[in-house]
């Protein structure tokens, strides 16, 4: 990852200050732009950051003589948990169905096929989270009111 050079860095400044403005005012994570060959992307996470991406460049050749070495095998994301209910899209999830009722679902208990188990709000409409299967409520990964992510898990049903 490149610093903005000091050619134009005000330039590029003030489009990494436009970008966050539209991050805060439409509550998106992440915003991805790409001109002239310089792309631009910036996100939101628990600490706030964004990057600056110079095009890229070739690689730089080989020392004489030096061997490559092997690359070290990457271990693959664990993925979702069994029986992982995820979340359809992105926005704010609630555990209930109005504040100071009782939640949806707990741990422990037995669901239905069909039966709402959260709601995620995105832009202001209501989407239920729907048990995929019957079964046991095992685990509940997020709490009322939290940001959450696309696919990001929120329950597991056994």
């Amino acid at each position: 990852m490149a610093e903005p050079n000091g050619d134009d860095g005000g330039e590029d400044l003030s489009l990494i200050r436009a970008l966050a403005g539209v991050l805060e005012e439409t509550g998106l994570t992440e915003i991805e732009i790409e001109r002239a060959e310089v792309r631009v992307r910036v996100a939101r996470t628990a600490a706030a950051y964004a990057t600056y991406e110079a095009p890229p460049r070739a690689p730089a050749a080989p020392a004489a003589g030096a061997s490559p070495t092997p690359a070290e095998p990457s271990q693959a994301p664990a993925g979702p948990p069994a029986g992982a209910v995820s979340s359809p899209m992105v926005g704010t999830v609630y555990v209930c169905p109005s504040p100071g009722a009782a939640p949806f679902v707990t741990v422990g208990q037995s669901v239905r096929e069909g039966e709402t188990l959260m709601i995620v709000e995105a832009m202001k409409t209501m989407n239920p989270v729907v048990a995929p299967r019957s079964g046991s409520v095992t685990s509940i990964l997020v709490r009322n009111e939290q940001p959450v992510e696309f696919g990001e898990t929120l329950l597991t049903i056994e």
